[in-house]
């Protein structure tokens, strides 16, 4: 999936950076035209392919209104440092209205930069206007036409963020307020150390606020970003400053940093980042302005920008690991329950029951999970018995997604036949959760937590993954509740 992921990338990009060359465009509407299309083959991620097409439709609309002020602003400081700011809290704020949101979000910030990094002034609008909307129609058609493999595969499941109650209760609302003033930090001494590249900090800002939910998320995720744009400058110094006016190979060099965001962002964002400071390396060197001390700069500016996330994260409005990892971890173990239920109900004939879009939900809410409790087990972490424990409640519920997957794969066998031991096996699973979602002062996980042992006729397939299941949640009532709730740091 990453390989394709990259694979149709540079496909898309490169025909519409193409498309604007073979009509005319300049290269600083090159430029924009493949920003534009990297941005729409990257940030749509709605779950469904209609969805994703409804989005890279819309992203124009969006985006081309505030390139349009953003150029407008250029020279009036005051209002164009505004509108940075708004763009950054408004774009973390729609990320309640879910991926489309989100999508949208980003492309209207990234047009705002994108006016900055090219100095858009109004005479060149047209210019850009149609730069946008082509290479975006480009990336659409490879990615819904030519290479939509999408199609073949199952709709992943959505995983809404959890609830937080309203007003600035709510994660989404926070975090606008945090990276607004985050931003504004960046914003302020970034243009201290530079008033041509201080738009530098503030991306970085940005860029560190929109995958993450707590304030030990962000946290890590600054140090990444510092530590991707390190090594991608002494790969820049090494690359890009030698090749720079050499377009053949500046081109060959882009295209391998696009596939590098592009394969690595799923895994990692120190390597996402090496590549996309190779990449504004390169970019720079063809628009004849790079050198070592540009570079430097960069560092400069990145650094700024991830130490306001940082204190921003820390002391404005802080969301803390602690509620973010609790909620995920309750989503995900009555999840557990929901796709035992399912399955039970499958085997025991029901026409409509179908334990696999819930597995898949599983599956997405353990990944919520694991980026939740990344700060507890980085290697950098100094907390060695909470890492112990966060480290327990990983290897826990993957072990409970694992029989679930087998238990749904024993259900979809159309030779399974239903027994009666099923619905006693299901109550346990059923208490074992609500033992552990239930508040502490409960005595319900005394009377339900401990496993039921298998009886000799209990070892068929089924029966195994119930007993695994019910001793894989009551082996979490140690990390969970003995000490407290899911241990965090942060």
């Amino acid at each position: 999936m990453r390989l394709r992921f990259a694979g149709r990338a540079v496909l898309g990009i490169g025909l519409a950076v193409a498309l604007c060359g073979i009509t005319g465009h300049s290269l600083v509407a090159m430029v924009a035209g493949g920003l534009s299309a990297l941005l729409a083959l990257f940030t749509v991620g709605d779950p469904t392919v209609r969805g994703q097409a409804v989005t890279t439709a819309l992203l124009p609309v969006v985006g081309l209104p505030v390139l349009v002020l953003a150029s407008a602003l250029h020279t009036v400081p005051i209002a164009r440092d505004l509108l940075f700011l708004a763009a950054v809290g408004g774009g973390v704020y729609a990320r309640r209205w879910g991926p489309r949101g989100h999508s949208l979000g980003v492309f209207a910030f990234m047009t705002c930069f994108m006016a900055q990094f090219l100095h858009a002034v109004p005479a060149r609008i047209p210019e850009l206007y149609g730069a946008v909307l082509l290479s975006v129609a480009a990336a659409a058609t490879v990615r819904f036409g030519v290479w939509c493999y999408e199609r073949r595969l199952p709709a992943p499941a959505a995983v809404p963020a959890p609830a937080g109650g309203a007003g600035l209760a709510r994660i989404t609302t926070r975090q606008a307020v945090q990276a607004a003033a985050g931003a504004g930090f960046a914003l302020a001494v970034g243009q201290v150390l530079s008033d041509q590249r201080w738009y530098w900090a503030v991306g970085a800002t940005w860029w560190v606020f929109v995958a993450t939910t707590s304030r030990g998320e962000t946290v890590v995720r600054s140090f990444r970003r510092v530590l991707g744009t390190v090594l991608g400058i002494g790969i820049g110094l090494a690359v890009a400053v030698p090749l720079h006016d050499q377009p053949v190979a500046a081109a060959v060099v882009v295209a391998l940093s696009i596939f590098v965001i592009f394969y690595t962002a799923a895994v990692s964002y120190t390597w996402m980042m090496l590549g996309v400071t190779v990449m504004a390396s390169m970019l720079y060197g063809l628009l004849g302005v790079l050198d070592p001390a540009l570079l430097a700069l960069r560092v400069g500016e990145t650094a700024v920008g991830a130490l306001g996330a940082v204190l921003a994260v820390l002391l404005v409005l802080p969301v803390t690991t602690h509620s973010v990892t609790d909620a995920w971890v309750e989503r995900a173990l009555r999840c557990v329950h929901a796709c035992t239920a399912e399955a039970a109900a499958r085997l025991a004939g029901g026409p409509n029951a179908d334990p696999a879009p819930l597995v898949a939900e599983l599956e997405a809410i353990l990944g919520r999970v694991r980026l939740s409790l990344a700060p507890l087990v980085h290697p950098l972490s100094p907390m060695k018995a909470r890492k112990k424990r966060a480290r327990q409640v990983l290897a826990l519920l993957d072990g409970c997604a694992r029989e679930v997957r087998g238990l749904a794969s024993v259900a979809a066998d159309p030779e399974a036949s239903h027994d009666a031991r099923l619905a006693a096996a299901c109550w346990r699973v059923e208490a074992a959760v609500e033992a552990l979602t239930e508040p502490p002062a409960t005595d319900r996980c005394h009377r339900h937590a401990a496993p039921v042992a298998p009886g000799a006729r209990e070892t068929e397939p089924v029966f195994a993954h119930l007993h695994a299941l019910e001793q894989a949640l009551h082996e979490l009532a140690v990390p969970l509740r003995r000490t407290g709730p899911v241990p965090t740091g942060a």
